[in-house]
């Protein structure tokens, strides 16, 4: 789909009437389109936004996408942020004209999502076998000229599926696909060793609907990750390149992707990837780190890059879910009206972080408050004595995991530092 017909798409989410879809917003704001919405710039504490919400950062997003542009190109890295993290459209164009290559994707439907918002470059980063997904990509590819597509295969017997599939639907083009080498034994998906991936490789010679364009993975797989085990990996991976380069695998290519990159492991990848050699093409080195659009206040907190290389910057988490309290039946215990179906618990619990009192005062820290559970439709909150905490009170909690925080909410406020809300984001999981 072209880029036109994605900025058509984009503005049609504008013209979305609210209603009961869309848990959080205003009640009273039921029949308005998101745009009309926006317009009125309501405040997300005074312009009657309902508990739970969550909402953006509007200043951290933007820190967050303009930061990691200027880190790949500093490290001189093609970025194709992977998209499954937020599955909103209004952020993959965002981060496209923040530098991006393209988005990174994980499942077919996500590339129908991307598709019809007119992202025009997706790599697959998994590999893909299903007939019925198959048949739609050769249509896409063979409508559009334009559309760049690359998916991981990792296995003879994929490619084969692949191949009969493609061949079966009268593929006019080729897919492009890279040969995915695992991080280990008892890792997550990719052929376990050098000798695997040369097979596949010569699967993928064999099948007239296939093109090897590269090789690639994901070190955050590698078994007991450290510095040092992970850039053994992705120098591995680095090699099998030159080892393909060298065999005359790549012949008739405009370039050789290699590609790797989570959250948790970008520094490494830049540095092994500052160290390729010259190869008989250009190299697109692709990187895949998706959680730093919104960052967050737990577990990619701790695990980011950027507390290595300080020098190189920080992302800032973005997100705050603001839920209210329902119950304070001791002096020790109270209830908020936000659970599991409401924020991500997989990694962490959430963090209270602020108050903000139900008589109008000033927000304050949520000294003495701590949430040590989540049922479906509450969480828990242990209260130490210095705790300030009435029923009817708001209470502003950080989360941990940016991709199973997004995908319990479908349209998202987007706040400035004022509480004036400038932007809904609208996902679709």
């Amino acid at each position: 789909m072209a880029r036109d017909s994605g900025t058509e798409a984009l503005a049609e989410l504008a013209q979305e009437r609210v209603d009961h879809r869309f848990k959080g917003l205003p009640p009273d704001a039921s029949g308005l389109t998101v745009a009309e919405l926006t317009a009125q710039r309501r405040n997300l504490f005074t312009g009657g936004f309902a508990t739970p919400v969550l909402a953006l950062s509007a200043e951290r997003l933007e820190h967050n996408l303009a930061l990691m542009e200027t880190y790949a190109a500093r490290h001189g890295l093609a970025f194709a942020p992977h998209g499954k993290t937020s599955m909103a459209p209004q952020l993959f164009h965002r981060q496209i004209e923040h530098g991006a290559w393209g988005i990174t994707l994980a499942v077919p439907h996500q590339v129908w999502v991307a598709r019809a918002f007119g992202i025009g470059r997706i790599f697959l980063a998994n590999e893909l076998v299903d007939a019925a997904a198959l048949r739609r990509l050769a249509a896409e590819l063979d409508a559009d000229p334009d559309f760049r597509f690359v998916c991981y295969v990792d296995s003879v017997r994929g490619v084969e599926l692949m191949d009969a599939a493609l061949t079966e639907a009268g593929a006019g083009r080729p897919v492009d696909v890279v040969v995915e080498l695992g991080a280990g034994a008892g890792a997550r998906t990719g052929a376990r060793t050098e000798a695997d991936c040369a097979a596949v490789a010569d699967a993928v010679a064999a099948a007239r609907t296939l093109r090897l364009a590269g090789v690639a993975g994901y070190e955050g797989e590698v078994p007991d990750a450290d510095p040092e085990r992970v850039r053994a990996w992705l120098r591995r991976l680095v090699a099998l390149a030159v080892d393909f380069d060298r065999a005359g695998r790549f012949t008739g290519l405009a370039e050789i992707v290699l590609s790797a990159g989570g959250s948790a492991w970008f520094d490494a990848v830049a540095d092994v990837f500052a160290e390729v050699p010259d190869l008989s093409l250009p190299v697109l080195k692709l990187l895949r780190s998706g959680a730093y659009v919104s960052h967050d206040d737990g577990h990619y907190r701790e695990v980011t890059p950027f507390n290595r290389v300080p020098a190189e910057g920080a992302l800032e988490p973005a997100f705050q879910l603001w839920t209210q309290v329902v119950s304070r039946p001791t002096a020790e215990q109270a209830f908020a009206n936000a659970g599991k179906r409401d924020a991500a618990y997989d990694l962490d619990l959430p963090f209270a972080q602020v108050i903000r009192p139900s008589d109008g005062g000033p927000e304050r820290p949520a000294t003495g408050v701590a949430v040590s559970g989540l049922s479906d439709q509450h969480a828990w909150l242990r209260t130490a004595p210095e705790a300030e905490l009435e029923v009817g009170d708001w209470v502003g909690m950080g989360l941990s995991h940016p991709c199973t925080s997004f995908d319990k909410w479908q349209l998202i406020p987007v706040a400035e530092a004022d509480g004036s809300v400038v932007d809904y984001i609208r996902t679709f999981f």
